[in-house]
């Protein structure tokens, strides 16, 4: 029966997806896109209760700055190191079982940090939390290429990728609360439950979409609507001598890190610069990571409908890469800025950027790589972001040990999105497709 689903599909004229929406309707794809949503709420939740404990526990353990840039870089290694592993990981068992392992490790992972009592207990912690989630884009960008024509997929990236917002917006709501009342060890602890709840939904409804009995034969038909392509597995050096696995890369290698930053240093900056305590951190990240999600979901949302409206993917892409690059440029100007809603203001308007270009960057590895490689070119580029990560925590532990000056590092963060999208336009100029030769096995 899926056979014959298949060969349908196959034999569909390009043009079926169009037909299909309107005829046969059918929106299970977005329910698939809701679980990764959830999923990479959960992600940020996790990995927010850190930078949101850090000035309390700092004061608790009297960590000093360049401890607490260890503590981070430690998480950056292992999610750079567990990016490779993972995307190749995916490719090779497939989303259904791979994602389900991923949470599994980084919900152990995360309350496992109540345990610590040390700079190296946290520090391990960290770094099984950082190999856990770094499955969560690998998973999830694979999943859209399954799930999704092309012209959908910024959409639903954006659609997901907003979950990093929601959990950097849950956190500050329900942490403080919870460390205030209950302990900060509890605070580690509270979202087991959650991922608990997600894998057990995960596991119960997705399949791929060819083996899914939930999934209407029209919908199917517009899921592939693109031209089928090859299924033998691409090695993973072969993506190396490509032009388009290096812009993703370096791409992801110089922006990544400035939300890093911005993840693990924002709580630490308000206490210093406005003494805002554990439990009045809560309305300015909320703000923030607010104004981050729209922007999400906006940047994915632009270049779907300048493609809808006849635009190139590589004209609209780049088109809302660009937007989102000017809009970052004002924080800069963050310390020339005294009170904290205007700074709020500059923050906000940055991270929604950045999620914005977040968006549109993941999509462009499914625009220039087949389906059977996005997994791994996702890692790729996952790594160079990490490894950027790396670099940037440790160079603010030691910049912030010996200058207690933030000016630098939001420089750096104001310069990072032009900067990467100019070394991106100098090697895919078109955005085009990587010629991908496979030896016959």
């Amino acid at each position: 029966m899926h056979q014959t689903r298949l060969d349908q599909s196959a034999d569909a004229p390009p043009n079926v997806g169009a037909a299909v929406q309107t005829t046969a309707g059918g929106n299970y794809r977005w329910v698939i896109c809701a679980l990764l949503f959830f999923a990479t709420t959960i992600n940020y939740m996790d990995r927010q209760v850190l930078g949101l404990l850090a000035p309390d526990l700092q004061k608790i353990f009297r960590w000093n700055e360049i401890q607490y840039g260890y503590i981070v870089t430690a998480f950056q290694t292992t999610y750079a190191i567990g990016l490779l592993l993972m995307g190749r990981f995916m490719d090779r068992v497939g989303t259904r079982i791979g994602y389900a392992v991923s949470i599994a490790i980084w919900s152990l992972a995360a309350m496992g940090h109540a345990l610590a009592n040390s700079v190296l207990g946290f520090a391990f912690a960290r770094g099984m939390l950082g190999l856990g989630e770094s499955g969560n884009f690998p998973a999830a960008i694979k999943t859209v290429t399954e799930w999704f024509p092309k012209k959908e997929r910024a959409l639903a990236t954006g659609i997901f990728n907003s979950g990093t917002n929601v959990g950097a917006i849950i956190a500050p709501l329900t942490v403080p609360w919870v460390a205030v009342h209950l302990g900060w060890r509890w605070a580690f602890l509270f979202t087991g439950f959650f991922s608990a709840t997600w894998l057990a939904l995960w596991l119960l409804l997705y399949r791929r979409p060819q083996e899914h009995p939930r999934l209407s034969p029209g919908e199917l038909q517009y899921i592939l609507s693109d031209p089928v392509e090859p299924t033998t597995r691409i090695p993973w050096m072969r993506l190396l001598p490509h032009r388009q696995t290096w812009a993703f890369a370096l791409g992801k290698f110089m922006t990544d890190p400035i939300w890093w930053f911005y993840l693990f240093w924002l709580a630490k900056f308000f206490a210093s610069a406005h003494g805002l305590t554990l439990t009045k951190l809560g309305p300015p990240l909320v703000v923030i990571y607010l104004a981050a999600d729209v922007g999400s979901i906006f940047g994915g949302w632009l270049s779907s409908s300048l493609i809808k409206r006849g635009w190139s993917a590589n004209r609209a892409r780049k088109t809302a890469m660009l937007i989102c690059a000017l809009c970052v440029v004002p924080v800069m100007f963050i310390s020339q800025l005294t009170g904290l809603w205007p700074q709020v203001a500059l923050f906000s308007l940055a991270t929604a950027a950045h999620q914005g270009w977040s968006a549109n960057m993941f999509t462009t590895a499914s625009d220039m790589f087949p389906r059977r490689a996005v997994g791994s070119v996702v890692g790729i580029g996952g790594f160079g972001g990490a490894v950027g990560g790396m670099c940037i925590a440790s160079f603010t532990g030691y910049h912030l040990q010996h200058t207690h000056s933030y000016s630098l590092l939001f420089v750096i963060s104001g310069f990072a999105y032009l900067s990467a999208l100019l070394i991106i336009q100098v090697l895919v100029p078109r955005l085009e497709p990587a010629l991908i030769e496979i030896e016959a096995k």
